[in-house]
C-alpha cells in the first residue's frame, strides 16, 4: 500500500487529516480541470471545493482498485459538465490561468519578450473560445487527455462512456478544434490586413 492509498484507507476511517493530505496533494489538478471547463478563476474555486465535498461525503464508495486521481477527476468533471449545461452561455476568463499548461502553448524562452507574451495570450484566448464551442463532455474529454494527460480508458472511466466513444469524441473534438483553430487564424488575419502599411 502506498501513500496515498493510506491516506485513502485513513480517511475511509474518519482521519480528517488524511483527508487534508489528500486535498493538498489533488487541489491544483482538480481547480485546473475545473478552471479549463469553467473558464473562470471563480466558479473554478467554487467547482474545486465542491468536488472535495463530494469526494468526502461519497468517500465510502470509493472502490480502492480504482485510480484514486481518476475518481477525483470524474466527481470534478461531472459537476462542470452540470454546470455548464445549466448555464449554456459560459463566457472564458482570460486575465487568470497558470503557466503550467503542457498543451497548445508556444514555447517559452528563458528572456521576457513582450511581443512572444502578445502572441502567446492571443493563442490562450482563441484556445478558450474555441473550447467553449465544445460540448461539455467533449470539452472534459479533451482537457482531461491533454492537460491531464488521462488515457482513453482512465476518461472512459470518468465520464461513464466506453473507451470507442472516448476515442470518437476525441477524433470529433480534435477535428473541430482544428476547423476552428484555422477559421479563427483566417479571420484574424483578414482583420490585420486593413490596417498593415502597403510597403509591408
Amino acid at each position: 500500500m502506498n501513500e496515498e492509498q493510506t491516506w485513502v484507507f485513513q480517511a475511509q476511517k474518519g482521519d480528517d487529516q488524511a483527508f487534508t493530505q489528500l486535498v493538498e496533494t489533488y487541489q491544483k489538478p482538480v481547480y485546473n480541470l475545473c478552471y479549463r471547463m469553467l473558464g473562470d478563476p471563480n466558479a473554478a474555486e467554487d467547482a474545486a471545493q465542491e468536488t472535495f465535498l463530494r469526494a468526502f461525503q461519497h468517500l465510502g464508495r470509493y472502490d480502492a482498485q480504482r485510480s484514486f486521481a481518476t475518481w477525483l477527476l470524474s466527481i470534478a468533471a461531472h459537476y462542470c459538465i452540470d454546470r455548464l449545461r445549466r448555464r449554456k452561455f459560459s463566457t472564458f476568463s482570460i486575465d487568470e490561468e497558470d503557466d503550467d499548461s503542457p498543451a497548445f502553448e508556444i514555447p517559452d524562452a528563458d528572456a521576457p519578450n513582450p511581443e512572444r507574451e502578445s502572441v502567446r495570450r492571443e493563442e490562450k484566448e482563441k484556445l478558450h473560445a474555441i473550447l467553449k464551442s465544445l460540448d461539455a463532455t467533449d470539452r472534459a474529454a479533451i482537457v482531461m487527455r491533454y492537460w491531464h494527460d488521462s488515457s482513453e480508458a482512465e476518461i472512459a472511466e470518468a465520464l461513464g462512456l466506453t473507451v470507442s466513444a472516448v476515442k470518437s469524441r476525441l477524433h470529433r473534438a480534435r477535428l473541430a478544434l482544428g476547423k476552428r483553430w484555422e477559421e479563427s487564424t483566417m479571420k484574424q488575419e483578414l482583420q490585420r490586413r486593413p490596417h498593415e502599411s502597403p510597403a509591408f
